[in-house]
């Protein structure tokens, strides 16, 4: 099964080829361009470079969240539009799961693993796991115990003190900017994960998982701007 994967979470992003369990090729975005300057063309020479024109991709995946909001829309639009175009299914993958499947890799059945991702404001994007004995990057390597959430690092390690067991290993660009508050946990830098995104969406369709395009949504974790504005102009 060959999948076409894209992740705009980060202001980088990456896009991938994948085919069945293999990372054909993946390559990280320009950072000094926006998302909506770049797409779709980063996808297209992807493509291009690899031999994988779009009418011979069976399923597209994308990074559902949570991340940037305007970079969310862009990619899961510009991915939608391929898959209508080619009369394709499509796998929303969030990032969360997929750093936590990174972390996971050599642990041992019973570890917790959590994924961290800048949410700015001083918060960040949480959700923590537990690791099983199935293989790596199958969607039952991981059990999810705390859903994605949004709060201030400090808040979230100390809710997760008094449930859970605490990570060994925290992964994210979150985890290395607050590394200082999830010692003595391990902190991973967040590797590109639209290889990861793709291979989990290979295990999913084979579940029939795989969905119309227009059934792939973002997930924001936190509320847009734009939405509370419009509540509190409402409520003047």
């Amino acid at each position: 099964m060959k999948v076409l994967a894209l992740d705009t979470t980060t202001r980088g992003g990456s896009v991938a080829v994948v085919d069945d369990d293999r990372v054909i090729a993946e390559r990280g975005g320009d950072q000094a361009r926006t998302h909506a300057e770049r797409l779709p063309g980063e996808i297209l020479a992807m493509a291009a470079a690899n031999q994988t024109p779009l009418d011979s991709v069976d399923l597209f995946a994308v990074a559902s969240g949570p991340g940037s909001f305007t970079g969310l829309r862009i990619g899961i639009a510009t991915v939608q539009g391929f898959a209508f175009v080619q009369g394709r299914g499509m796998v929303g993958v969030s990032a969360l799961e997929a750093l936590a499947h990174c972390a996971s890799v050599g642990l041992s059945a019973g570890a917790h693993v959590a994924a961290w991702m800048d949410a700015y404001r001083r918060d960040v994007f949480a959700a923590l796991y537990r690791v099983t004995d199935a293989a790596a990057f199958d969607p039952d390597r991981l059990v999810e115990l705390d859903p994605p959430s949004v709060d201030s690092p400090a808040a979230t390690w100390v809710r997760w003190s008094n449930e859970f067991v605490l990570p060994s290993v925290v992964i994210g660009d979150g985890a290395v900017l607050y590394e200082a508050i999830v010692t003595p946990s391990r902190v991973m830098r967040p590797p590109l994960i639209a290889g990861v995104i793709g291979r989990l969406a290979v295990s999913y369709a084979r579940r029939g998982a795989t969905v119309h395009p227009s059934a792939v949504h973002p997930l924001y974790v936190r509320r847009p701007d734009a939405e509370i504005a419009r509540e509190k102009g409402s409520s003047r």
